[in-house]
């Protein structure tokens, strides 16, 4: 079976990031605890990717793209960090999963069906997006339907295509209106998820607002 995938083939590139069809460098934010930013910055650590079923963009290392303040917010308000801080990060996208791009929410679309198939056939339940039970929001703050489909799109589209994607990458509408009658939220943002790291090129220390 085969699926149209978007980018195409450019001459003379390889799948090496460096060297990728698809290249684009953002910079992101990853929120954590003070500890983990020392052991990457002082100690050349690397983060360990989510594995939260969950997750909006399926398993990786989480950024908010071109957002400090958001990813402090995010550390802050964090049950399992003592010390906020942020770490920044230069990402080469590379092969990327966007979903801003309406080739890939097609081939979603499109794969879906085979998705909830081999849900089927394994006897599995489909999951479904939600909220919390503490939670008195609309917000769908548990995506394991997304996140489920997303990771099983991109496994059958590594192993039946040969497609590696080194990151995915959403817009999300989020959080309550910014004044009466407005279509801003007030937390949407852009989000990536890194599948592989060596999509990141390197980290840095930036200044946030505490």
């Amino acid at each position: 079976m085969r699926f149209p995938l978007a980018g195409g083939n450019v001459a003379g590139q390889s799948s090496a990031v460096g060297e990728l069809k698809y290249q684009r460098t953002v910079i992101g934010y990853h929120g954590c605890d003070q500890s983990v930013a020392r052991n990457v910055l002082l100690r050349g650590r690397n983060l360990r990717p989510s594995e939260n079923d969950y997750d909006w963009l399926g398993r990786g290392i989480y950024f908010w793209e071109h957002g400090p303040q958001r990813a402090y917010e995010w550390a802050r308000q964090s049950k399992r960090v003592k010390n906020p801080a942020v770490l920044g990060a230069f990402i080469n996208l590379g092969n990327c999963f966007d979903l801003l791009d309406t080739n890939h929410t097609r081939l979603l679309a499109d794969l879906f069906p085979l998705y909830r198939q081999a849900c089927e056939t394994t006897g599995t339940r489909l999951p479904t997006n939600g909220s919390p039970a503490s939670q008195a929001s609309s917000d769908l703050v548990l995506r394991r339907l997304d996140c489920a489909v997303i990771n099983w799109c991109l496994d059958f589209l590594e192993k039946e295509e040969k497609q590696h994607y080194h990151t995915v990458r959403g817009l999300f509408s989020e959080g309550k209106p910014v004044f009466e009658g407005s279509s801003i939220l007030a937390k949407s943002h852009v989000q990536v998820a890194v599948r592989d790291d060596t999509a990141i090129v390197g980290y840095f220390k930036p200044p946030v607002d505490r």
